[in-house]
């Protein structure tokens, strides 16, 4: 086997390990959603574990991505690949963090029906998973038109944000008894926002592995 060959297999290799964590990620959005209407406590502990398999799979990308940059001193394109994934991980575990933070709230609101607050919840959760996936598979695949897409539907999340705020004014103007759990909904709302935020930056850093153009990166 010769040494393009084991480098070319070390780039495979670091793109279907990118692949695992964005499943990964998934995975915790498939249980949230099953959470979202379960009084289960042992589902929402099991994504709040998860975040720590997460984090360990960022720690292992990344430690690729750095050898491949020290021992193969790729340019150009593989090199944009490599310092993009970088970028991306880090996306990808504050996605893992945020899904977990999500976990911690339905926690405290013991099985509440989210839709009494907003009815726009479960569709915000549905909404952000499918983005991720979308833009870690655009990332994967370098599919620049998918990359573009997940960018154009980042508007559909802020939308939802947007009617989940209002129903929560207009409960509290109502005069909800209970204001607490209106905010832990709101910090839902919010950090699912956020995922699509950090999705958006996945498919610019796509755009990026094929381009060299950085795009308007969020920081978060």
């Amino acid at each position: 086997m010769t040494m393009r060959t084991i480098y070319l297999e070390e780039l495979n290799g670091l793109r279907k390990s990118l692949a695992e964590m964005g499943e990964a990620v998934e995975a915790s959005f498939d249980m949230l959603l099953t959470a979202v209407d379960s009084k289960d406590e042992e589902l929402k502990m099991q994504i709040i574990r998860g975040d720590r398999m997460i984090n360990d799979m960022e720690r292992s990308i990344e430690s690729k991505c750095l050898s491949l940059i020290t021992r193969q001193q790729p340019i150009a394109g593989d090199l944009r690949m490599i310092s993009a994934a970088l970028k991306v991980v880090t996306d990808i575990e504050r996605i893992g963090d945020q899904t977990a933070d999500i976990a911690e709230l339905l926690l405290r609101l013991k099985g509440c029906d989210l839709d009494t607050y907003s009815r726009h919840i479960t569709g915000m959760l549905q909404v952000a998973k499918e983005i991720v996936h979308d833009a870690v598979d655009a990332f994967v695949s370098r599919d620049r038109k998918a990359a573009d897409e997940v960018i154009r539907h980042d508007d559909v999340v802020d939308s939802l944000f947007a009617k989940v705020k209002d129903d929560l004014v207009f409960m509290l103007q109502e005069g909800v008894d209970n204001i607490d759990a209106c905010v832990d909904v709101l910090m839902i709302a919010k950090y699912l926002e956020r995922i699509g935020d950090h999705a958006v930056n996945i498919a610019e850093w796509e755009i990026f592995q094929e381009s060299g153009a950085i795009q308007d990166i969020r920081l978060m």
